[in-house]
Order: structure tokens, then C-alpha cells, then sequence
């Protein structure tokens, strides 16, 4: 099972590619599948690459639904 998270791009860097935050971990990945990517967008993130834009609302259901799910019986 292939799992893709949503990331919100903090800045665009050259050769398509873009810094990502999520929960405070920064990481550079690969932009070169979706276009027109602005700093502030929220997208898809699978092994380093972003897959498609998502809208920031959806964004924060599915980051929001994964993080009940770690919680598991915790909760």
C-alpha cells in the first residue's frame, strides 16, 4: 500500500523542486510532476516527490485523520 501525505510548500527552489514543511520537519522534495507551485500550496508527497495539489482544507481532514489513526487505542 502506497501512502501520499499533504505538505504546505514554504519556498520554491530551482530545478523544480521546493522546501516542505510538515508538523515543524522541513524537507526538500521533487516538484517536477505538478505545475505552477507557489510557496503556501498544499500538496501530495509520496517518497520525495509531490503528486498533485491538494486545498488546504483537505489538507488538514487527511492530516487530521492521520493523526487520529497514530493514536490508535490511545485515544
Amino acid at each position: 500500500m502506497c501512502l501520499a501525505i499533504p505538505v504546505q510548500v514554504k519556498e520554491v527552489l530551482p530545478d523544480n523542486m521546493a522546501k516542505v514543511t510538515l508538523d515543524g520537519v522541513s524537507k526538500i522534495i521533487s516538484t517536477a510532476l505538478v505545475e505552477d507551485v507557489k510557496p503556501g500550496d498544499h500538496v501530495l508527497l509520496h517518497v520525495g516527490y509531490a503528486l498533485a495539489k491538494i486545498d488546504p482544507e483537505a489538507a488538514e481532514r487527511t492530516l487530521a485523520l492521520l493523526r487520529e489513526a497514530a493514536l490508535g487505542d490511545a485515544a
